[in-house]
């Protein structure tokens, strides 16, 4: 049987649909509150970390011993969560593997990395590193289509529609059939979340102007045309993917659809921001 390991470069341009799909269809994301490589339980917080960076990224992640009933009773509803290790002589080197409730491999993450000496700080580098491959992935979960939904939607034509109700301001269209008092509603798609415009720490901001991508030691700087330096990128083993720091928090910049996005956190809040960026 061949492995069904999927290794998936989030943010490039060749981002597979099929493996997002794939993870929409399960539910949850089961952390262990141990992992194998280690003997004690939620060593150097690792446990605690990957439930936070799961959370954070719109997954539903539950600890092993605290599973919701429906998990419970089918456990074919989550992905369990894994820490693969895979350390050289001066650096911490870890991925994130998910297996479904066969044991078989579904999703591993790109390899996060650190140099740090403690290992409580490298593995918390590493494996925020790692999840670079879940920031942005847009989860949501979607029951398979062999799933019957608890509650059916029924539609019934009984009667002719009566009224017509207009609602500029919500620019929803409400619609009421006779006895049954049956509504349907017709909601406008809600604008993107990205914005062309960055606050950066200082004060300082990302405009609509060009910006230019000069090459430095393990990246590069983005220079505006006052020259200054507004951003620095950092490379990592994607192509078109890199990490920088964003408001004292780190962040990352990429290329989707042939567009620079930066996208960081803010109050708990994932955000986009557009960048025009010449290298």
């Amino acid at each position: 049987m061949k492995s069904r390991i999927i290794y998936i470069l989030l943010f490039a341009v060749g981002f597979s649909t099929a493996v997002k799909a794939q993870l929409n269809e399960y539910k949850y994301i089961i952390v262990p509150k141990s992992f194998s490589i280690f003997k004690n339980e939620n060593e150097y917080q690792t446990s605690t970390l990957i439930k936070h960076y799961f959370v954070q990224n719109g997954f539903n992640a539950v600890y092993e011993d605290e599973l919701p009933d429906d998990l419970l009773a089918n456990r074919c509803l989550g992905l369990e969560a894994d820490l693969i290790n895979n350390p050289t002589l001066f650096t911490t080197k870890v991925s994130i593997a998910l297996r479904d409730c066969h044991k078989v491999e579904v999703f591993r993450s790109l390899e996060g990395m650190s140099k740090i000496k403690e290992y409580a700080g490298a593995y918390k580098e590493a494996i925020q590193q790692a999840f670079v491959s879940f920031v942005g992935m847009d989860y949501k979960y979607q029951p398979k289509q062999t799933e019957t939904p608890k509650n059916p939607v029924v539609i019934s034509f009984k009667d002719d529609v009566k009224t017509v109700v207009e609602k500029e301001k919500e620019n929803v269209v409400e619609q009421k059939a006779t006895t049954e008092e049956q509504v349907y509603k017709s909601v406008e798609p809600k604008p993107s979340n990205i914005t062309k415009a960055v606050t950066v720490e200082g004060s300082e901001s990302i405009t609509t102007d060009l910006l230019y991508a000069q090459p430095i030691e393990n990246g590069y700087q983005l220079v505006d045309s006052t020259p200054k330096v507004v951003l620095k990128l950092e490379s990592t083993s994607m192509d078109n993917v890199f990490l920088t720091q964003f408001e004292g928090n780190n962040a990352v910049v990429f290329n989707k659809d042939g567009k620079w996005i930066l996208e960081y956190q803010e109050n708990g809040n994932k955000h986009q921001k557009e960048l025009n960026i010449k290298f």
